[in-house]
């Protein structure tokens, strides 16, 4: 049977990184086996669904380089891809199931049933429509043909619901799952679930069996929170006399800190994204917080697989070659912002200056930078090895283009002696007269003075680096002379000997 996976989001919000790494385990399954990658957009909770949402999950599957090969915007054999244009087949099926007794009519009422969940939690019970009280409720295993007819004539509301279990029926139900392993599941304790809703519209249960059955899916590779609807969709799969995929749960990414999973919440909780793209303005996605797509997809695949060695840094060809679900852990992986951002460092230290002179170029745009004639090839040169972010670029760019207005007072207190004026306005009447006006012209000129002038070193570097970048960090103090030129040198030094010193 050809591998064909498929990532089936609700289109209820932005896509979470834990989706995200769904979706990747999924494409690497696919790619690695020459199968289908299918997006399914699962959207039948229309009470739930956010415009612009579907939108969002293919851009940020786009960013992240595992687009599908079949999906609602890219076509295929198998469609439609939106389950609320599948509902016909939904009513086929679920007709089916009635007609051969695997699924009955029920009429209760949303009150009644509410009533029937507090009588049994005042009882310390859990209230569970199944095999033990579907006879003494109003369903149509329970009322006469005439009184279903009735209720049918005067639209009484109603649902569907599965048989999970019936009295004296063997009660074991093993499951298998490539990640879990053989499990076993007693049938008398599941609840007959609801299959098609009083709008007509099919559940997450029936919507889900029926499409991965005619499209065809091999594995259903999902997160372990779908788990408990292992034992119904197998139960569905036998009723229909499907054969059914397999299934590999794959485990969940879990806070920072604390217990539980990493929610869409704690990304503001916890000062960093969660999204992969940015959301209506309001949460900052990575991508705008300056992470790769590579470096992310790396870090997310180790969150509940590795090969078996100690191997992290991945291409995403790499990648593909080396996973397997065999290899996918059965515990959950905490997610650590500092470790991602670990990642991201390795990668942007792997990116061609040239690569990186375009998002400069951006950046200088943005900040209102003209056009300058600067080395920026060299600029990049001298900052790549300092960033984490790629919206760091600015950050350590910035000196070279925008001359401090103000000075780090504890740098101040510290490096600014009652000779340090006299020190500067020698260096700056120094560096005005060079001919070689090189970064080691201007480096063997400074030390040959310091010299002459029986001056520590210290004290002439740690004042200039202050006056030229406002702080005691930055790049090679004399490559940054080199690219400003001796003008703008000059112009910082008296600037900030006015400043400082007033």
């Amino acid at each position: 049977m050809p591998v064909r996976v498929r990532f089936a989001p609700s289109p209820t919000g932005p896509l979470h990184i834990g989706g995200v790494r769904t979706a990747l385990y999924n494409f690497l399954f696919a790619k690695k086996h020459g199968g289908t990658f299918i997006l399914r957009i699962e959207d039948t909770d229309r009470q739930r669904y956010v415009g612009g949402a579907e939108a969002y999950i293919l851009q940020a599957l786009a960013w992240m380089g595992i687009s599908p090969a079949e999906g609602p915007e890219h076509g295929g054999d198998y469609g439609p891809y939106r389950q609320s244009e599948r509902k016909k087949l939904y009513i086929k099926n679920i007709e089916r199931l009635v007609a051969q007794g695997n699924v009955y009519l029920a009429f209760d009422t949303a009150a009644e049933l509410s009533a029937l969940r507090k009588a049994a939690d005042s009882n310390g019970e859990t209230f569970i429509y199944n095999w033990k009280n579907r006879s003494g409720l109003k369903n149509s295993l329970s009322m006469t043909h005439e009184e279903v007819q009735s209720a049918l004539e005067n639209d009484t509301p109603f649902v569907y619901r599965f048989i999970a279990h019936r009295d004296g029926e063997n009660k074991d139900l093993f499951l298998e799952d490539i990640v879990r392993g053989r499990m076993r599941v007693d049938k008398s304790l599941l609840d007959d679930k609801v299959l098609v809703k009083q709008d007509g519209m099919p559940t997450y249960h029936l919507a889900n069996v029926v499409d991965d059955h005619l499209m065809e899916i091999s594995h259903v590779i999902r997160g372990e929170e779908w788990l408990p609807s292992l034992a119904m969709h197998l139960l569905l799969y036998q009723a229909f006399g499907w054969q059914a995929p397999e299934f590999a749960h794959v485990p969940l990414i879990l806070k920072p800190k604390g217990k539980g999973k990493l929610s869409k919440r704690d990304g503001a909780t916890f000062g960093f994204p969660v999204f992969p793209l940015e959301w209506k303005g309001e949460n900052a996605g990575f991508r705008e917080s300056g992470y790769l797509p590579e470096a992310l997809l790396n870090y997310l695949a180790l969150l509940g697989w590795n090969d078996g060695s100690d191997r992290e840094l991945f291409s995403l060809d790499e990648l593909t070659s080396a996973f397997s679900l065999t290899s996918i852990t059965k515990s959950g992986g905490r997610f650590d912002p500092d470790r991602c951002k670990w990642f991201n460092q390795q990668y942007l230290a792997q990116l061609s200056v040239d690569e990186l002179i375009p998002v400069l170029q951006k950046e200088l745009a943005v900040h209102g930078v003209e056009q300058t004639s600067m080395e920026l090839g060299k600029v990049v040169s001298l900052i790549q090895d300092r960033l984490v972010l790629l919206s760091d670029l600015w950050k350590e760019a910035a000196v070279f283009f925008v001359r401090p207005s103000d000075f780090d007072e504890k740098a101040v207190q510290k490096q600014w002696k009652a000779e340090t004026p006299k020190i500067l306005l020698a260096l700056e009447g120094l560096i005005t007269s060079l001919d070689d006006k090189s970064a080691e012209g201007i480096r063997t000129a400074v030390k040959k003075w310091a010299d002459a002038n029986e001056i520590r070193l210290g004290a002439v570097m740690a004042p200039l680096r202050l006056a030229l970048v406002g702080e005691m960090k930055g790049p090679d103090v004399f490559m940054l002379c080199q690219l400003i030129g001796g003008d703008e040198t000059s112009v910082r030094i008296l600037f900030a000997v006015e400043t400082i010193s007033a």
